[in-house]
């Protein structure tokens, strides 16, 4: 999990390449939907030498560790309260 300072492609870009950085050669590949935040999807290719897939909408089995990671989520962060409540702390502890 990871906080975004926008909701643009600059921020997710960002935010891409400090988790390729992190997760080393364990990134594989990205499956991302067609939101205006990964407009920058090529750039994050060619700096991570990751292939990016797009799911098609309203499958979002194609995304299935996305799907699962925001199950985990809502365990913990209930549907209707702001995730800008939680500290960065409590997000990495979940």
């Amino acid at each position: 999990v990871k906080r975004l300072h926008g909701r643009d492609s600059q921020s997710m870009t960002q935010a891409v390449l400090e988790l390729a950085s992190q997760l080393q050669d364990k990134l594989k590949t990205l499956t991302v939907d067609h939101g205006k935040e990964f407009a920058n999807y090529q750039a994050i290719e060619q700096l991570t030498g990751t292939q990016a897939y797009f799911a098609h909408a309203y499958s979002p089995h194609e995304r299935g560790s996305n799907e699962n990671r925001n199950r985990v989520l809502r365990r913990f962060i209930p549907k209707g309260q702001a995730i800008e409540e939680l500290s960065d702390r409590q997000l990495v502890q979940i």
